[in-house]
């Protein structure tokens, strides 16, 4: 991954193909990749992360998982086993509007990983949740199958893939 979001915001934010969005600043960086992009792939539940297993589980080529766990602090919707088998089925990484665990661990996996905080404890096991829905959180509107660029300085959504 060689862009710098910083970067693609000064050559794409007039760009009116590109329709790029700047996610408010609320993220921390949790994964051993800190750079990250792909296309967007979409859940939407609360305090509830079996949909997270079941997406994590497919094929990820190269995608990013966004998580709009309504913003909970109240569990965990991922840790270090549910990234591990992200990152070992091809997923490039995964935004979390809640919280993670396992920090220390998941630090030392190759998958990009950003949440809002971390929490020690697990999430309820009852599989609601719905895929591939327009989620909103940090003032953007993210829609399933756009682009998403992650890097230390922030996030950034796009309506297309950016040459990078």
């Amino acid at each position: 991954m060689n862009f710098a979001t910083t970067d693609l915001c000064d050559e794409y934010m007039d760009d009116p193909q590109a329709q790029l969005r700047v996610v408010n600043p609320m993220f921390i960086g949790f994964g051993g990749r800190k750079r990250f992009s792909g296309q967007i792939t979409t859940l939407k539940l609360f305090e509830d992360n079996v949909r997270v297993r079941e997406v994590l589980g497919e094929p990820g080529q190269g995608g990013v998982l966004v998580v709009d766990g309504g913003g909970s602090m109240r569990c965990a919707l991922l840790g270090d086993q549910l990234a591990q088998l992200g990152k070992d089925n091809g997923w490039s990484g995964v935004v979390v509007y809640g919280c993670v665990r396992d920090s220390a661990q998941l630090m030392e996996i190759e998958l990009g990983v950003q949440a809002l905080n971390a929490h020690p404890l697990k999430s309820q096991k009852k599989g609601l949740g719905e895929r591939d829905v327009s989620v909103t959180f940090g003032s953007v509107t993210i829609q399933p199958g756009e682009w998403l660029y992650a890097d230390e300085d922030g996030i950034i959504v796009a309506s297309q893939q950016l040459n990078t």
